[in-house]
């Protein structure tokens, strides 16, 4: 018989085809096969005999997974009691801030959560678990999907976390948190200032337009209209209309880096939203460019990218080759509008960064200092790009923030 070659995946009845197709010839299916009829049928005793094996690997995988899931729940469990009572040198049971270790002695307020002066087991577990699951604090209001600019894009939408409305220390600043992303992903979800909630903030995690949807300066616009929209709907919210702190990293660093230097700039503002002030009170700029025309020069042996080159993450958001669309680079830079009359800086950045040379950093604090500005630069000694989320760091943010936010 001549040997047919039978691609199995067109024979699929959703008319997708597999990312691994399958070849099979007519002899190896069924060698009686005399009609494609025949074969159909062939094929699906194959199917039906791959899904059963599939189905079962999964179930065997989930039972893996759960179990492994449960030990690791109760490895856990048992290390954060062994660690109680390590730290229960009177054995009486509950903590007292003197007997938890020095760095650990300025969360105490925030695991005692009945103000009674001691932290107990339930408190001290009821803390790890909720650090450990990202859960928001008792009582926070969550408002997903608000739009900021209406009749506009479908990413012109914002996500705020609010404070209780029974806590009497309203109207709060807030933080505005602006993703990373390379301009070209992302989104609002993945936010990690809502940490600050905890320690009297509000939170809003933005979403904008990305470098498919419009080139810049879209992204810097979207920005603007968020914080006018924050202000001007502050007293719906509790919010403190002058107290507004942006935090970005990467790609959101460089957009809160240009909300920090590009206040009062016209060219970047628009007319999307609400009309009024888009300044912002006090900036945490994480690894973000602030000089594109430079990047690839000083990425040096450590760049991981071609940051000139036509694909590049900072070309797309441009609309071509980066050094050809040399002035809208520099329109692009918080660099070109360091002022002395710009908000506070906090800028960390890793000294072995592979996608965002740590000099954009150390030019913008240099510049920012030069021109009177208050700015802390903190270099994460062989930190890559990022994340810097460890608790040391969360918590120079939060004091950041409380230096110039209450």
């Amino acid at each position: 018989m001549h040997k047919l070659w039978i691609d199995l995946s067109r024979l699929s009845p959703t008319g997708k085809p597999k990312p691994k197709t399958r070849l099979l010839t007519l002899n190896s299916v069924n060698r009686s096969c005399r009609s494609i009829g025949d074969l159909c049928r062939s094929y699906w005793i194959v199917r039906l005999t791959q899904l059963s094996q599939m189905r079962k690997k999964k179930m065997y995988l989930q039972k893996s997974v759960l179990g492994l899931l449960t030990l690791g729940l109760l490895v856990g469990l048992g290390a954060a009691q062994d660690q109680f009572r390590k730290w229960d040198v009177n054995g009486d049971g509950r903590l007292t801030r003197e007997e938890l270790p020095k760095g650990l002695r300025a969360n105490f307020e925030r695991v005692d959560r009945d103000g009674d002066g001691y932290i107990s087991q339930a408190e001290d577990s009821s803390f790890r678990n909720s650090q450990a699951a990202g859960a928001l604090p008792s009582g926070t209001e969550v408002k997903r999907d608000i739009i900021y600019v209406t009749d506009g894009h479908e990413r012109h939408k914002l996500d705020l976390y609010l404070l209780p409305e029974n806590d009497t220390r309203a109207p709060h600043p807030i933080v505005v948190w602006i993703h990373g992303g390379g301009w070209r992903a992302g989104d609002k979800r993945n936010c990690p200032a809502k940490f600050l909630l905890e320690h009297g903030y509000h939170v809003a995690s933005v979403n904008y337009r990305l470098s498919q949807h419009a080139v810049f300066p879209a992204q810097i616009h979207d920005c603007k209209a968020a914080i006018r929209w924050i202000r001007a709907n502050a007293d719906a919210y509790r919010i403190a209309p002058r107290k507004i702190g942006v935090w970005g990293s990467s790609a959101g660093g460089h957009l809160v880096a240009l909300l920090g230097t590009g206040g009062r700039v016209a060219e970047l503002d628009s007319k999307l939203g609400h009309s009024g002030d888009s300044r912002v009170q006090a900036v945490v700029d994480y690894y973000g460019p602030t000089d594109l025309l430079k990047m690839n020069k000083q990425a040096g042996d450590l760049g991981a990218l071609d940051h000139d080159a036509p694909g590049s993450p900072e070309s797309k958001l441009l609309g071509g080759p980066l050094q050809q669309h040399a002035e809208l680079a520099r329109q692009a830079s918080p660099l070109e509008y360091v002022s002395s009359d710009d908000p506070p800086f906090l800028i960390v950045h890793g000294s072995k960064d592979p996608l965002v040379p740590v000099q954009q950093s150390k030019q913008l604090h240099a510049s920012l200092q030069k021109a009177g500005v208050t700015s802390t630069l903190v270099i994460i000694e062989d930190g890559k790009h990022g994340p810097f989320r460890e608790p040391k760091q969360l918590a120079r943010v939060q004091k950041f923030f409380d230096s110039h936010l209450k």
